[in-house]
């Protein structure tokens, strides 16, 4: 029973872990598409892991870490 138990939860929590990545991904995209479209300069380092986009009224920075989560910044210039 013991073990039954452990693997369900060993599974439900590795698929809930995922589901968030692939949302982080799909955000990451997102914002990528959006900046470019505005005409954007992009500067790509690290292999991927920094993205700094900037156009004449925003900024946008998106750094991965190592365990693969994603963090997304999108400033307005004023």
């Amino acid at each position: 029973m013991i073990a039954l138990f452990a693997g369900f939860l060993t599974l439900s929590l590795t698929s809930c872990r995922d589901q968030k990545t692939e949302k982080e991904k799909d955000i990451k995209e997102e914002v990528i598409d959006d900046m470019q479209d505005k005409g954007a300069e992009i500067k790509v380092k690290d292999d991927g892991d920094k993205i700094k986009m900037e156009t004449d009224d925003q900024k946008a920075k998106i750094k991965t870490d190592d365990d693969g989560n994603v963090k997304i910044k999108v400033k307005d210039k004023d």
